[in-house]
């Protein structure tokens, strides 16, 4: 049966381009990569340089982070202090923890040594700006989580 189908389509498939040339069904062809030609450098400086802007507001703090939660990357902890300075410029302290919650969780299953590596970099800026880190304020752990049934003993 799968040789029967199989026939059909490649039968079908050949109807479907016979009476087009060849060299036009080969240009149908959709590239939807594009190359990137900024360095990693560069990018770090377009953000950096974005969060030191001396104007900025929440709104572009919170689009800028969410590009960046958006990539498939982890920023720098350059890119981090600028943009928890940038918080700090608007008075904005619950989206600077916010964006380490995310930091965090842009880690994925490297947590473990990615993130103590970030604190580490940033708690400088931490203290400099009198921000806390989630797992200071409790944040790391449910706030009204219930013992599982498992583990209680009676």
């Amino acid at each position: 049966m799968f040789r029967a189908a199989a026939r059909v389509f490649s039968a079908s498939r050949g109807l479907v381009l016979s009476g087009v040339p060849r060299s036009i069904a080969a240009s149908q062809v959709r590239c939807m990569s594009k190359e990137n030609t900024e360095t990693d450098e560069a990018f770090d400086a377009r953000y950096e340089a974005f969060f030191n802007k001396p104007d900025i507001d929440g709104w572009d703090i919170r689009k800028a982070m969410n590009d960046l939660c958006g990539m498939d990357l982890i920023p720098e902890p350059k890119i981090i202090n600028a943009a928890l300075r940038a918080c700090r410029r608007v008075n904005d302290y619950a989206l600077a923890i916010r964006f380490l919650e995310a930091i965090k969780f842009k880690c994925g299953p490297e947590v473990g040594k990615i993130y103590p590596y970030i604190i580490q970099e940033i708690t400088p800026t931490l203290n400099e700006l009198g921000i806390d880190t989630p797992e200071k304020l409790g944040y790391d752990k449910p706030e009204l989580a219930l013992q599982s049934v498992y583990d209680i003993h009676g």
